[in-house]
């Protein structure tokens, strides 16, 4: 068969693995196939994740690459109905600190977590889930 199925609007891929904690524990493990949440809020990410990094009117900075990603990958356990959707302000506010233990300034980082509250609300919803597009 030559036809393919693939979806657009990635901009990075995850190279290696990221392990970390957060403060967000579903109370049950949550496995997907890029993304792991345990019980206790250990979360690991494996490499091929795609995500479209820092969303909004900003600059792409290594200080918010890691926040970005784990940022959408718990987004995405939400729009997947795996993680609860009202889980999102930890997400936001997991976000805001993972920028800041990177070296983000703490205005931007107060901006960043104000900006996904005010905008991101949508972004867990199942219908903003990326199309899966096919071609030829």
């Amino acid at each position: 068969m030559k036809r393919i199925s693939y979806k657009g609007g990635y901009k990075y891929q995850l190279v290696e693995p990221i392990s970390l904690l957060t403060n967000i524990c579903p109370g049950e493990d949550i496995l997907t196939e890029y993304t792991d949440l345990y019980y206790d809020g250990h979360m690991i990410i494996r490499a091929g994740y795609a995500w479209d990094g820092p969303s909004g009117p900003t600059i792409d900075t290594k200080n918010f690459m890691r926040g970005s990603l784990v940022h959408d990958a718990l987004y995405g356990l939400m729009r997947q109905g795996k993680l609860l959707r009202s889980r999102r302000e930890d997400a936001d506010m997991l976000l805001k600190q993972i920028c800041r233990e990177d070296g983000m300034s703490r205005i931007r980082a107060w901006w960043v977590y104000k900006g996904v509250r005010m905008g991101g609300g949508k972004s867990v919803l199942k219908s903003s889930m990326k199309k899966v597009r096919h071609a030829p």
